[in-house]
């Protein structure tokens, strides 16, 4: 078996970004699988949904608002912990950083271990990370279950609607135009990253999700779907692949098969129907791992840190 590049390290090209205005609020900034930031336009302020990861590659987003609107960013939401997704928050000067307390805690728990793992695994989506400030970035206003943010008379709505991608996962909804914005808990022809995830639960969530019965809907990574259809196929894609790996772990682990034996029989079962969307290749040793973690002894997932994404990624790739 040749050894592959580590994680994102052969991952080079320069993605294409799309912005979509999916209603008179609400808007899309996309990059052909790269991390999607969401955007609501409201009466009297702005809201960010996930920052891109550098104050640098944040001046793309505030570009693309500016271009529509003029009124202040007041407003960046994290539906979760990961640095790809927050580092660039400082590059809006939002007056909150509105998260989870579930992902607060995860912040306080492995913020730092999480932020030097994922610079290491993906050298081109942390372009200028210089020019990240000191430290992490931490939520200014944090809520439970749900939360509703008024902007003017738009009502935007901050939920928890259960575990998935990570235990921090919130969608920001808008219940008047039933438009959602996932996070990673939904990709679309983009492989799920699931190393931080929970596995028995995310089906789950995503019928959550399908209950609200979304028209419209921007993934965490892949393009805006914007018709109910798309959003079904969204929601059915991410659902298949993330119950795919873990009936295929289960089988793996009641066999008896060893972390390395089980990754090698998931990969070839699942590379024919998902290995041509984006980063498979770089997920699929960390999704196994976690998924077999959460099959055998680790209901909670362990702290990934760059000495152990090498360790993990020489075992099963080298």
């Amino acid at each position: 078996m040749s050894t592959k590049a580590f994680a994102s390290h052969a991952d080079l090209e320069e993605k294409k970004v799309s912005f979509v205005q999916l209603s008179p609020n609400a808007y899309a900034y996309t990059a052909e699988g790269d991390p999607n930031t969401g955007v609501i336009v409201g009466d009297d302020a702005v809201m960010v949904i996930d920052t891109q990861a550098t104050p640098v590659m944040a001046q793309d987003v505030v570009r693309r608002i500016r271009e529509v609107t003029d009124k202040p960013i007041k407003y960046v939401v994290m539906s979760h912990y990961h640095a790809v997704r927050v580092l660039g928050a400082s590059g809006y000067q939002p007056e909150h950083i509105i998260a989870s307390r579930d992902t607060y805690d995860l912040i306080v728990e492995r913020g730092e271990q999480d932020k030097a793992s994922e610079i290491g695994r993906f050298p081109r989506l942390f372009r200028a990370v210089e020019s990240v400030p000191p430290g992490l970035t931490w939520p200014t206003m944090t809520f439970e279950g749900r939360m509703s943010v008024w902007l003017g008379d738009l009502e935007v709505q901050l939920l928890q609607l259960g575990r998935g991608h990570t235990k921090g996962d919130t969608v920001a909804w808008l219940p008047e135009q039933r438009i959602l914005f996932s996070g990673d808990l939904v990709e679309f022809d983009a492989t799920p990253y699931a190393g931080d995830a929970y596995f028995k639960d995310w089906p789950q969530t995503l019928d959550n999700i399908a209950k609200l019965e979304p028209v419209a809907l921007v993934p965490g990574r892949g393009a805006a779907l914007t018709t109910p259809n798309q959003v079904r196929e969204g929601l059915a894609g991410t659902r298949a692949f993330i119950s795919d790996v873990y009936a295929a772990v289960q089988a793996g682990v009641k066999a008896g098969k060893d972390l390395n034996a089980v990754y090698r029989d998931v990969y070839a079962k699942l590379k024919p129907r998902y290995g041509h969307w984006v980063i498979f290749d770089h997920c699929m040793p960390f999704d196994v791992t976690r998924c077999y973690d959460e099959a055998t002894q680790y209901p909670d997932p362990r702290i990934w840190t760059a000495e152990r994404d090498q360790q993990m990624w020489a075992a099963l790739e080298g």
